[in-house]
């Protein structure tokens, strides 16, 4: 060994006493048990076993036996102080860590590289964001949180100390080490941060490491392979990469990781890594800082260790440097060997060996290991991954998105009427997701070219482009750059169209680009997980605000802490039950009951959807769209509605007279159509008839009338299998009912006797009656009418009548083999047989939709008619109609809308609040909106498919049961 090296090292440390001291960031609270403790167990040692627990050694859960053997023989021949576990599964390492805890005399301390969770290092296990995303975060109590659930994590795990946060300030942007795993390059939001995530991960009883000492920011060199070189002076580090340390030491952190550097204004040993110079570890960190508690050194297998050529030679000067821990030893038997020999020669003295001993044991202690228990495994995988951290982790990316270009505020899109919409999806990962929860706010295109021409020629068209940069998130050192081909293509099609461009990986991509001049909107997303994806998609639409700043520099346009807040236009939003107070685990019953529903038999297939507090947070789909399991239900699939018509098409235009003054709620029959002067109806009023209190009969079945008497089917006299002359009005497939036999369904319903009692019977009368006069009034077809004031301005883009002439068979799901009157799959067309006999549009069926659309509507009308920056109907309005005129006598319903049951039995579980309003549908529909509990539940099945006659859904009462399980998940705090 180089005498001079170990000569000059004792000269250093003769003055430097390490006297027995209590360590203040590693005392617990009763400090004199713990002291004794440190004391018993230090007194009973070895001084193999004392100078073995300087060495942490590191092990896959994945590694062959012959490796974890070896380990194992350090544990027991070497009596080694602690485990860094890096690879493999939680069950492994869990079961792994067993057994080497088993084997210790004392127990070891067991580290993890888990900077952003345990998925850094193991599979399958819960990633929390990248520091970077984390950077861009305003709210600190998020970091706090995050660091808190990823410390409790660790705990699960048998992990003590998580070599974590990084702090170095990442003012290089080409850093190939740091990069995403820094804060930002603001010092002061650097600090922040790893003082919440710090604090958040010590509460959970899991030491914090701050790393790398003294700050690997700035560099472009890769540690991993060469040593990088820091040419800085001692004032700017003092100004910059120290900053945080400083502040850190003085709120109680844990330890230290010494980095893998060459700084040659610091380290008086030409070349020498950080990890072993005296200047850095003892002088400037113990000496100068004050740290006292625990000091890693960064592997010592690195590059840079050109000076000693020996087994052991590095091991001894980083300790005599003033390290504790020696971690990743290359040699760990000769290294001891080494140690001990230095110890016996008075290289090492007893003073100095203590010191580092007994702050290992009282982090031991700190850590529980004086009471050491082994990892169950029993529940660890969830307790690995819970409700609870996806909750956060959506808040959390919530937060961080962080828009910095919104010209014009393109931000939110707000007009979705006649708006086109197109996505471009640039880099080498997904987009799925993110063009998926884009089309759940308005139909959005993805358009797709080999070449620049067809991409200018297929945009022309487009109101808007939205590009969405995507790159890999498996980990944050994967490629971000955006390539010369995509960078040209970006720039043209920026110069050619409106262009939102979203960056779903770190900001630095966004350097590339030289000019955003012609891009109006830029969003920085940092991730391309799916979680990101979602939350943009609802950024980008208005559901949820742009909050997060921007936590580097990307040029002159967009300075660090760059931050454009965007507005809400209050739109449904799409998350995690808890984040709302559901239970995630109990609204599991919603699945055993809609499974129970479809492998009983009860429909072939179904929909079903919950929000809370303008939250979409269960959204799932069962079986398929008929028995033959030919498709299975998508979240695109649209169904028949069936009477939920009433109160999604005809309602809305209702009210919207009532809000212009054009009509009342004693509005009469006469006053609205002049052939009901002289009817037996004339003085029935909107109120009366919509209360379902008007004597009105509840159907009247027209098409019996034009069954042939013979043969049983359509007949000829009325329809035709081609459209020709007078047979206009579309039915069903090859099926056209004679033009004026509309008058006579009308004129029917004008001359049918009323009901003898006064009393509720419910009608569906009053809308065939509504749809003549709300066309009559406005000029136009109720289907266009709905669409131009509603739908289109929603973005319901899957809600319509007439859905065969908008959709794909595939994905509207049939409603019944009807071999009654129209002798034929009813599939594409109304199920109803009156509105089938009107063209398939009625006030009171003919309507088709998905659940994410129905959704919507009845978000509108939870939120007094607004929705998505707009006033479709005014409160008062809504109250009005949603209120029980005839409760008194019986009569559950309000103005169109079902309310709940008065009794016993009735369409709700009974659990639902008397505010709260409805409606159900024929073919197996349900929706119900509560005020009181701000929960919208939709319910879509064919349970009508094949047969009608199957009434098994409705006697089994599984859309109440559902409805009840929504209601025992409510968990509010």
């Amino acid at each position: 060994m180089n005498r001079h090296f170990i000569t000059s090292f004792l000269v250093l440390f003769s003055t430097i006493i390490f006297a027995q001291q209590s360590q203040p960031l590693l005392v617990e609270k009763n400090k004199e048990k713990q002291q004794k403790w440190v004391d018993s167990v230090y007194a009973s040692m070895s001084l193999q076993e004392k100078v073995g627990q300087l060495f942490m050694v590191d092990v896959f859960s994945s590694d062959p036996k012959e490796k974890t053997d070896k380990v194992k023989a350090l544990i027991s021949e070497n009596k080694i102080g602690g485990i860094i576990f890096s690879k493999g599964g939680p069950i492994r390492q869990a079961r792994l860590n067993n057994e080497f805890q088993e084997l210790a005399t004392t127990p070891l301390l067991i580290g993890m590289d888990a900077e952003w969770g345990l998925a850094m290092r193991l599979d399958s296990t819960f990633a929390y964001p990248w520091n970077m995303t984390l950077g861009a975060i305003k709210d600190n109590n998020i970091v706090r949180q995050v660091g808190k659930r990823i410390g409790d994590h660790c705990k699960r795990l048998g992990v003590h100390f998580n070599f974590a946060p990084v702090v170095d300030i990442n003012t290089n942007p080409n850093n190939p080490i740091i990069g995403n795993r820094s804060f930002g390059e603001d010092r002061e939001n650097v600090t922040q941060k790893a003082l919440a995530f710090m604090e958040g991960m010590q509460s959970a009883g899991v030491m914090a490491n701050a790393k790398h000492f003294p700050g690997h920011g700035d560099t472009d060199t890769d540690s991993h392979k060469s040593l990088p070189t820091l040419p800085f002076t001692k004032a700017r580090m003092d100004s910059l990469e120290l900053y945080p340390y400083k502040f850190l030491i003085d709120k109680g952190l844990s330890s230290v990781m010494i980095a893998h550097l060459n700084i040659p204004e610091l380290i008086s040993e030409s070349g020498y890594p950080s990890s072993i110079s005296k200047d850095i570890v003892t002088d400037l960190l113990t000496k100068e800082l004050g740290f006292n508690g625990l000091i890693f050194t960064d592997a010592l297998n690195m590059e840079g260790a050109a000076n000693f050529k020996e087994p052991g030679e590095i091991d001894l000067a980083a300790f005599l440097a003033g390290n504790d821990v020696l971690l990743i030893s290359e040699d760990v038997p000769k290294s001891q060997l080494l140690l001990m020999k230095a110890y016996a020669e008075g290289t090492i003295t007893e003073e100095r060996l203590q010191h580092s001993v007994k702050k290992i044991l009282m982090a031991k202690y700190k850590a529980g290991l004086h009471k050491y228990k082994p990892i169950a495994i029993e529940n660890l995988i969830e307790d690995l991954h819970t409700p609870e951290d996806d909750m956060l982790y959506e808040k959390a990316m919530e937060s961080a998105i962080t828009v910095i270009k919104n010209k014009k505020n393109i931000l939110p899109i707000n007009k979705l009427q006649k708006t086109k919409i197109a996505y471009v999806n640039f880099g080498d990962d997904s987009g799925d997701t993110f063009l998926k929860y884009l089309n759940k706010y308005t139909k959005v295109d993805w358009v797709k070219a080999n070449s620049l021409d067809s991409y200018i020629d297929k945009l022309d068209k487009y109101d808007y482009v939205i590009m969405g940069f995507h790159k890999s998130n498996d980990h944050p050192w994967k490629p971000y750059k955006i390539d010369e081909k995509e960078l040209v293509w970006m720039y043209e099609i920026a110069r050619t169209n409106k262009v939102i461009l979203d960056i779903f990986t770190r900001p630095y991509a966004l350097l590339d680009i030289k000019t955003t001049a012609n891009f109006e909107g830029i969003i920085i997303s940092y991730q391309n997980s799916e979680v990101a994806q979602q939350l943009s998609a609802q950024l980008i639409f208005g559901a949820r605000e742009g909050k997060g700043i921007l936590p580097v520099s990307l040029g002159e346009d967009f300075p660090v802490n760059t931050s454009v807040k965007t507005q809400s236009l209050q739109r449904l939003q799409y998350g995690t039950p808890e984040s709302v107070g559901l239970n995630s685990e109990k609204l599991k019953k919603i699945d055993t009951l809609a499974q129970h529903g479809y492998w009983s038999g009860m429909y072939p297939g179904a929909q079903v959807l919950v929000a809370r507090k303008g939250k979409i947070v269960y959204s799932k789909n069962f079986g398929y769209h008929t028995q033959e399991k030919l498709y299975k239900v998508d979240d695109d699939d649209v169904y028949d509605l069936a009477s939920m018509t009433k109160i999604l098409a005809t309602l809305p235009l209702v009210m919207e007279l009532y809000d212009r003054n054009l009509i009342t709620m004693d509005t009469k029959l006469s006053e609205m159509l002049p052939e009901y002067k002289n009817s037996n109806k004339k003085n029935i009023t909107l109120k009366y008839m919509l209360s379902h209190y008007a004597r009105l009969q509840a159907w009247i079945p027209f098409y019996t009338k034009t069954l042939d008497t013979v043969s049983g089917g359509p007949s000829l006299e009325y329809y035709s299998r081609t459209e020709d002359g007078d047979f206009t009005v579309k039915v069903a497939n090859d099926m056209y009912m004679r033009k004026d036999y509309t008058d006579s369904i009308f004129a029917r319903i004008k001359n049918s006797d009323l009901r003898s009692r006064k009393g509720y019977k419910y009608s569906d009368l009053p809308y065939y009656i509504l749809k003549k006069y709300l066309e009559e009034f406005f000029g136009g077809q109720l289907e266009d009418l709905v669409q131009r004031d509603f739908y289109e301005q929603l973005g319901a883009n899957y809600t319509t009548y007439l859905p065969s002439e908008k959709f794909s068979l595939g994905d509207i799901v049939p409603t019944e083999e009807d071999n009654i009157f129209r002798m034929q799959k009813v599939h594409g067309y109304v199920h109803d047989q009156g509105a089938a006999m009107l063209g398939g549009v009625s006030g009171h069926a003919g309507l088709f939709g998905n659940a994410n659309d129905v959704a919507k509507i009845m978000q509108m009308y939870l939120w007094k008619g607004f929705y998505g920056g707009k006033r479709y109907i005014k409160p008062e309005t809504i109250d009005a109609f949603n209120t029980c005129y005839f409760c008194e006598n019986n009569v559950r319903r309000g103005v169109g809308f079902d309310k709940p049951q008065l009794g016993e039995s009735g369409p709700t579980c009974g659990c639902v609040s008397l505010t709260s309003f409805g409606h159900s549908g024929f073919t197996g529909t349900f929706t119900w909106a509560d005020p009181e509990q701000e929960i919208v539940y939709v319910f879509l099945s064919n349970r009508t498919y094949p047969s009608a006659d199957n009434r098994m859904l409705i006697s089994s009462d599984l859309r109440s049961r559902i409805q009840e399980a929504i209601y025992q998940a409510i968990d509010d705090k």
